[in-house]
C-alpha cells in the first residue's frame, strides 16, 4: 500500500481527492495550516492530519516525517494551496503579495523538493498541482495572483521535463473556473463539480507513460469565451 498526500487540504476538491484516493487503496496525509475542519474526513478516510504552513521551510521538513513513519511508499503529492491580495498595485500591501506568492510558487517547489527525495528510490510517482487561468493571462487587480500561479506553472513545466524521463509524472490542472462548495446548488453547472475535478485528477494518474500529459485545462461547459 503506498501513501498520497494533499497540502493545503479542505473540504472541497482536496476532501474529493482524499475519498478517491482513499477508494483506490492509498494510505493518506492530509496537510493545511489548521485542519481542525478535517477531523470528520480523517475519520471517514483514515488519513493522518497534520497541521503545516506550506510556505514554511521548516514545517514542510516535518510533515515528511510522518510519511517516512508509515514505512509506505510516497506515491503521490498533491498541492492545492494558493494565496491572493486584490488590489490595484500601487495600493496593495507589499507584504500581503510576498506572502501569496512564497505560498502559490514556493510551498510548491518545498513539496517537489522532499517528495521527489521520497520517489528517487523508485523513481515512480506522481506530483499533481492545482493551478489556475491565472496562471496563463494575468487579470486586473490581481497581480499577487498572477506572480504566484505564473510561478507554479513555470516549476511544473521544469519539472514534467527533469522528471518524466525518469518515471515521475508531473501534472498541473489550470482550474478556470470556481469550483463548487459542499451544498452548493450546481443545476446550471456554473461552478466546477469537486467530485469531476477529482476525476479529472484520477484520469490523469491512469494516463499511460508513453501518452503523459503535464497540463490539463478545466472549465464549466458555461463558459463565455
Amino acid at each position: 500500500m503506498s501513501t498520497a498526500l494533499i497540502i493545503g487540504a479542505g473540504t472541497g476538491l482536496s476532501a474529493s481527492l482524499a475519498r478517491q484516493l482513499q477508494a483506490r487503496g492509498h494510505n493518506l496525509v492530509l496537510a493545511a495550516r489548521d485542519t481542525g475542519d478535517l477531523r470528520d474526513l480523517a475519520q471517514e478516510t483514515g488519513a493522518t492530519l497534520v497541521d503545516c504552513n506550506a510556505r514554511d521551510r521548516a514545517d514542510m521538513d516535518r510533515l515528511f516525517y510522518p510519511i517516512d513513519a508509515t514505512g509506505s511508499p510516497l506515491d503521490i503529492a498533491i498541492y492545492n494551496p494558493s494565496s491572493r491580495v486584490r488590489g490595484p498595485v500601487d495600493e496593495v500591501d507589499p507584504e500581503a503579495v510576498e506572502n501569496a506568492i512564497l505560498v502559490s510558487g514556493y510551498g510548491a517547489f518545498l513539496m517537489a523538493h522532499h517528495a521527489v527525495q521520497r520517489m528517487r528510490p523508485r523513481w515512480q510517482g506522481a506530483l499533481l498541482f492545482t493551478g489556475a487561468s491565472a496562471g496563463v493571462k494575468g487579470f486586473a487587480n490581481s497581480s499577487s495572483f498572477a506572480m504566484g500561479k505564473f510561478a507554479l506553472r513555470g516549476l511544473c513545466q521544469a519539472l514534467a521535463r527533469e522528471l518524466h524521463p525518469r518515471g515521475i509524472h508531473v501534472g498541473h490542472f489550470v482550474i478556470d473556473g470556481g469550483i463548487a462548495k459542499p451544498g452548493t446548488d450546481n443545476e446550471n453547472a456554473a461552478w466546477l463539480d469537486p467530485d469531476a475535478v477529482a476525476q479529472s485528477y484520477m484520469h490523469f494518474l491512469d494516463q499511460h507513460r508513453s501518452s503523459w500529459a503535464w497540463e490539463i485545462e478545466l472549465w464549466p461547459w458555461v463558459e463565455r469565451f
